[in-house]
């Protein structure tokens, strides 16, 4: 499979994401909104965005696996912090595009700072679709 990501002349020049990420027809994944929390269900790093930052990656990368996926298949993200501070958003992107998940972040990509999610102590959360490859066998459906 592969995903044919560009960005149109006539548009700004962006820091390492993609104006425009095009998937061939098939499978598609939508992840839930990858929280903060443990396998336990218990919030991490409550007053650390980058502890959260890194939580967060680590499920999306198990909920993409679980389906056959990696970070190369997705093809729209959708990062949220709770936050106005300009400095602080721009550290969690940066501490996404360090992790595992990094090769995420190149494809159609938004950052947006709320003023707040779901759990108390929630400062980050992550909104992931991905376009699987082929199914193998005894791979979910």
């Amino acid at each position: 499979m592969t995903l044919l990501r560009n960005n149109p002349d006539g548009l700004h020049a962006t820091p390492g994401y993609h104006h425009v990420t095009v998937a061939p027809a098939g499978r598609t994944a939508y992840l839930a909104g990858q929280c903060p929390l443990d396998a336990a269900g218990h919030l991490v790093g409550p007053d650390d965005f980058e502890r959260q930052a890194d939580q967060v990656a680590a499920n999306a990368l198990v909920a993409l696996r679980s389906v056959g996926a990696g970070p190369e298949h997705v093809v729209r993200t959708v990062i949220y912090v709770a936050t106005a501070d300009r400095e602080v958003l721009a550290a969690v992107w940066q501490r996404f595009n360090a992790s595992a998940l990094a090769e995420a972040f190149t494809t159609a990509s938004t950052l947006l700072g709320v003023a707040q999610l779901g759990f108390p102590g929630q400062l980050v959360e992550l909104d992931v679709t991905a376009a699987l490859p082929e199914q193998a066998p005894g791979q979910p459906s």
